[in-house]
């Protein structure tokens, strides 16, 4: 094996995951080391598709789209439509942490409501 290539102990530190993670990633066919015997080797290939993924999991997509996600760069020449569904992809996800974060920003105010009111009956207290 090359010298530009990591062990699984070495991609684990590089991208602060467990080697469980490396292996379902493995499972699920969105990467492919080299293997000599039972010891992988992770290339620039595998690299640049983890830091994808982890890039996909950062933003919120699911495995599964992160793997159409992949295979989009994979194609050695994306064309329209595929780059259409790419934005078509992104929106969505855009659209639901939008909801999400309207969502969390409910809470938070409920929250602090909540804890303003026992603070206030605590205060009443002394």
């Amino acid at each position: 094996m090359s010298d530009d290539t990591l062990t699984l102990k070495e991609m684990c530190a590089l991208f602060d995951v467990t080697p469980r993670t490396l292996r379902y990633y493995e499972y699920l066919e969105l990467i492919s080391p080299a293997k000599v015997g039972r010891t992988r080797h992770y290339g620039a290939t595998e690299k640049a598709r983890v830091k994808l993924i982890r890039q996909g999991r950062r933003f919120g997509f699911p495995l599964e789209e992160i793997r159409q996600w992949l295979e989009l760069y994979d194609l050695s020449d994306q064309n329209r439509s595929q780059m259409e569904r790419w934005i078509q992809m992104s929106t969505d996800q855009l659209a639901q942490l939008e909801e999400r974060r309207v969502e969390l920003e409910e809470i938070s105010c409920e929250l602090k409501r909540l804890r303003q009111m026992t603070q206030d009956s605590l205060d009443a207290l002394d």
